[in-house]
């Protein structure tokens, strides 16, 4: 066997080990993982264009007067958030202020949102409680989730160990890092950002660019949303949105790469009608809306968060609910455009009782993710750090233990 052929043979191998529900979905059989070419690495971005911001402020701080949800210091905020309107009156240290040139923006709405309302550091430079705090405060995320979005953010693109501190975009290692090691920001490919995003180009399409707001791709979103659902941004016009971006990808990009933890992606996808309208779900995921978070990025006026909590499993039930309206393979090109290659034929099941295609399935495969994928990549180094993995688990072990709010799901837990 050639020697890139077996390259591509021991990734998807390793993919079936670490995620054995990925083994049958929807795609090619395992036996024809036959690649003519290796897949190039993936570099992230270069921190020579980086804004840098020499006034580095944080977060306002939230008072006595402007609650909002009660979270404070990375801790758990009301599980019910009834009546937050954001930012709320006469709050004016919250109000909408526009990025300037040194301020950095990325490829997430929802968060360059926050920092223009300075629920995040205005400069873009966050850290680990600034994101759970924000999370739940402004838009009514569950602690859960809130905390293990913040440890796949900081754990795969910025200084868990140390600062704890992300750039919500590009390479700002001088400004996050600790220790010396690159931290890619929310920018950095493959980690927390991946190929066939909602409104950012694939990595490769654009030198790198996968963080600017193409208005193009917006523009499809919003005619998809037109077509399938009078111009709301539903479940079904974002499934329907998201298997075209995979198929666009699949056809544009020799180097397209959709592995497991790309159904972070519809989780993201998500947020459009859970997370964007006023009101959460009672709202209306309309085009108003949604320009405000993707065009302004800005809280539209008379904003309010939803009131109950958007927990992990709620996400989780959702985005496989988006997945199995439109179902799409996981899988890579093989260096030039169309020439896919995926693994298993029936969609999202599970091949023994590891994963399940369920919710809770889905939670513990991103628990998986988090305890075996992090450490994998953290610090630029391809060898586990036990520090990183003892960060990770005093993160969300009390999430996911008995007792925790995901207790109950009895996913396998890594201790150390």
């Amino acid at each position: 066997m050639p020697q890139n052929s077996i390259f591509t043979a021991l990734l998807w191998t390793g993919f079936a080990a670490g995620y054995p529900w990925v083994v049958d979905h929807a795609a090619l059989d395992p036996r024809r993982v036959d690649s003519r070419q290796p897949l190039r690495l993936r570099q992230s971005p270069s921190a020579a264009n980086c804004p840098n911001n020499p006034n580095h402020t944080g977060a306002v701080p939230y008072s006595a007067d402007y609650p909002y949800c009660g979270a404070r210091n990375g801790k758990p905020g009301s599980t019910r958030c009834v009546g937050n309107i954001v930012p709320a009156p006469g709050d004016n240290a919250h109000y909408f202020v526009p990025p300037g040139p040194l301020d950095i923006r990325g490829p997430c709405p929802g968060l360059n949102v926050a920092a223009n309302h300075n629920f995040l550091s205005h400069d873009g430079i966050t850290n680990f409680t600034e994101l759970i705090d924000a999370q739940q405060n402004v838009y009514g995320v569950g602690y859960d989730l809130a905390v293990v979005l913040a440890v796949l953010g900081v754990g795969q693109d910025g200084d868990p160990l140390g600062t704890t501190k992300l750039s919500i975009g590009c390479d700002a290692t001088s400004r996050t890092s600790s220790t010396g090691f690159s931290e890619p920001g929310l920018n950095g490919h493959l980690k927390f950002e991946g190929d066939s995003s909602l409104t950012r180009n694939d990595y490769y399409l654009d030198n790198g660019d996968n963080f600017s707001f193409n208005s193009s791709l917006y523009e499809n979103m919003s005619e998809v949303a037109r077509s399938v659902s009078n111009g709301i941004f539903n479940r079904k016009a974002l499934a329907t949105y998201r298997a075209q971006r995979h198929a666009q990808s699949i056809h544009e990009n020799g180097n397209f790469y959709f592995d497991p933890k790309s159904v972070l992606l519809y989780g993201a996808a998500t947020f459009l009608y859970e997370l964007f309208p006023s009101g959460g779900p009672s709202g209306v995921a309309d085009q108003t809306t949604m320009n405000y978070f993707f065009l302004q990025e800005q809280l539209p006026p008379n904003w309010y968060s939803r009131s109950e909590k958007f927990s992990l499993l709620d996400v989780v039930t959702e985005l496989l609910a988006m997945y199995q309206e439109d179902p799409v393979p996981f899988g890579a090109n093989a260096g030039v455009p169309d020439s896919f290659v995926g693994i298993g034929t029936s969609g999202i099941t599970t091949s023994n009782s590891t994963l399940k295609a369920t919710p809770a399935g889905i939670a513990c495969f991103l628990y998986q993710l988090l305890t075996e994928n992090i450490p994998a990549q953290a610090g630029g180094s391809n060898v586990p750090d036990a520090r990183l993995l003892a960060w990770v688990v005093n993160q969300i072990n009390p999430l996911f233990g008995l007792g925790g709010t995901l207790g109950s799901l009895a996913c396998p837990l890594v201790t150390v």
